[in-house]
């Protein structure tokens, strides 16, 4: 085995406070692709006179909700997607009480899919939509399948992702269980994010603790901050770490 990889199974062992904080990169390995890498969506070439940020911002979807909604449902809802590797080895470590939380910049869903009790979604969940009067919970489901805007059934108002767009606040709540439970671990595995979107990689800084450790497969601008850093596919290197315990 690598010997990063049996100095992470070792750091997981002396651990009983580990919170798991992740990106884009933790869901690539299920084929969702990222926002920000050579391949992700910000570098795709759009027959559209709009960037994909301005598409996924506030002011877009208030002025043009169908457009919004058409390029929301093609391009940042993927229902076949499956927990791969990491999702299901994090999971794992929950269970052994050994992960006490998860911080995910990701809207897919997927640790929850894999049996993930604690997650603090930072940019919300695409699972999660609701009318913007009466508040009528809605499932992907029902967005997936609305004819541009998704219109509530209830008093006929416009239903929105629980998704922090460009332009949104995170959600105060959200954002003080995370830096409570960063501030109060023991081990911080930060693991398929590059730390260039804030203010949610700015919340790392709250950690206080013994083992800081970084998977990614590229390098990042904590690398030196770290106890150990790990350049390789996070869903492999957890998985194996996990098998060794």
């Amino acid at each position: 085995m690598n010997t990063k990889i049996e100095e992470l199974t070792q750091i997981i062992k002396e651990s009983n406070n580990i919170i798991f904080f992740g990106g884009a990169g933790v869901s690539t390995e299920s084929n969702i692709p990222d926002f920000r890498s050579a391949t992700g969506l910000f570098n795709e070439k759009l027959n559209m006179t709009f960037t994909p940020e301005q598409l996924v911002s506030h002011s877009f979807y208030v002025r043009y909700p169908e457009e919004f909604f058409n390029f929301y449902k093609a391009k940042l809802i993927y229902p076949e997607a499956k927990p791969n590797l990491s999702h299901i080895a994090l999971a794992k470590l929950e269970k052994m009480g050994k992960l006490k939380a998860v911080v995910t910049q990701n809207i897919d869903g997927l640790h929850q899919a894999a049996g993930s009790k604690n997650v603090f979604e930072l940019h919300g969940s695409v699972h999660r939509n609701y009318c913007t009067k009466c508040g009528q919970f809605y499932d992907v489901d029902f967005v997936l399948k609305s004819t541009g805007a998704p219109i509530c059934t209830n008093c006929g108002c416009q239903v929105k992702p629980d998704v922090v767009l460009y332009e949104e606040g995170l959600d105060n709540a959200v954002i003080n269980g995370a830096v409570r439970a960063i501030s109060q671990a023991d081990t911080l595995i930060i693991g398929g994010t590059s730390l260039v979107v804030y203010p949610a990689a700015g919340l790392i800084d709250y950690f206080r603790g013994k083992n800081l450790v970084l998977i990614n497969k590229s390098k990042t601008s904590a690398d030196s901050k770290a106890d150990l850093v790990i350049n390789d596919s996070i869903g492999k290197v957890l998985d194996e770490a996990i098998k060794s315990l």
